[in-house]
């Protein structure tokens, strides 16, 4: 439901929004997807040429979300652009998680400690577009945390599931 939901909320972006904000919505929704389908019990795909687009498909999003990043800033968004850099950061952690699992177990008090750092300021972000009236964007803010927060638990059973294995 909260895949349908950000997929009807990017559609309305990409019809409604500026270019930066259908960039950002398409790139995100695109990195949730992928996300999934490398570590969700779902979708899980494998092998090294589906893992291969997996990653140019990422590289395609990261490249979104710098032009978005490029334009919030342009256009002086700084709610906006400051969402990116943390959405980014939460990403980066979530990328250590998958494949670096070993370096986050050694580490765990610090990467917990971070993802409680970056999900705050991103529910920071939704109670500032809700004091700014901007209803919308703090809805759309809202379901993300939700979706990544859901990724985040597949994650940690990827991990495990991931141990388990070895």
């Amino acid at each position: 439901m909260v895949f349908a939901l950000l997929a009807l909320n990017t559609a309305i972006y990409v019809m409604f929004g500026t270019l930066s904000e259908s960039l950002d919505s398409i790139a995100w929704l695109t990195l949730l997807v992928l996300f999934e389908l490398e570590t969700g019990s779902f979708f899980r795909l494998r092998g090294t040429r589906t893992m291969t687009w997996i990653r140019a498909l990422r590289l395609a999003a990261s490249a979104a979300l710098v032009a978005a990043l490029a334009g919030y800033v342009g256009g002086r968004e700084w709610a906006d652009a400051f969402n990116v850099a943390l959405w980014c950061s939460v990403v980066g952690l979530l990328e250590l998680e998958v494949h670096r699992p070993e370096v986050v177990a050694r580490h765990q008090p610090s990467f917990v400690g971070a993802a409680v750092v970056l999900y705050c300021g991103l529910a920071t972000l939704v109670g500032v577009w809700l004091w700014r009236g901007e209803w919308f964007d703090a809805y759309d803010a809202a379901l993300w945390l939700i979706a990544f927060a859901t990724l985040e638990m597949d994650v940690l059973g990827f991990i495990s599931r991931k141990n388990r294995a070895s």
